[in-house]
């Protein structure tokens, strides 16, 4: 599996979706950083010399993006930038819920979680 600025990448896809394997560059950007390194996003990732390596590694840097250990320490310093300011996001991401305005009576399971049973009393009849 070649590695390209720490990440293995997959080797049966074509080059630009493999890019996607690294954090911060989706399918647009893959597609760039071929252009620039001038190879054919279409070709295998397994049929990839050294020398097309070194030039996709040389694009992603020439461009200046923000990928992987940087991207995720950024994202994760706004988050917790928005908890310390006592913001409407930070205040959701600190009860675990939805951040961007989701309706949470039905939905909201993956950032909920599982459904918690309450049990309802029993209403005496006299």
């Amino acid at each position: 599996m070649p590695r390209i600025l720490g990440v293995d990448i997959p080797m049966q896809k074509q080059i630009a979706y493999s890019l996607t394997a690294i954090y911060g560059i989706g399918i647009s950007r893959a597609r760039k950083v071929c252009k620039l390194a001038n190879v054919d996003p279409t070709k295998r990732t397994k049929l990839i010399d050294e020398n097309e390596i070194s030039s996709i590694r040389n694009a992603i840097l020439k461009l200046e993006y923000v990928i992987e250990g940087d991207l995720r320490r950024d994202i994760a310093m706004a988050i917790k930038r928005e908890i310390n300011i006592n913001s409407y996001v930070g205040v959701r991401h600190k009860r675990g819920l939805p951040v961007r305005g989701q309706r949470t009576k039905t939905n909201a399971r993956t950032r909920k979680g599982p459904r918690k049973t309450v049990a309802k009393k029993k209403v005496e009849t006299k």
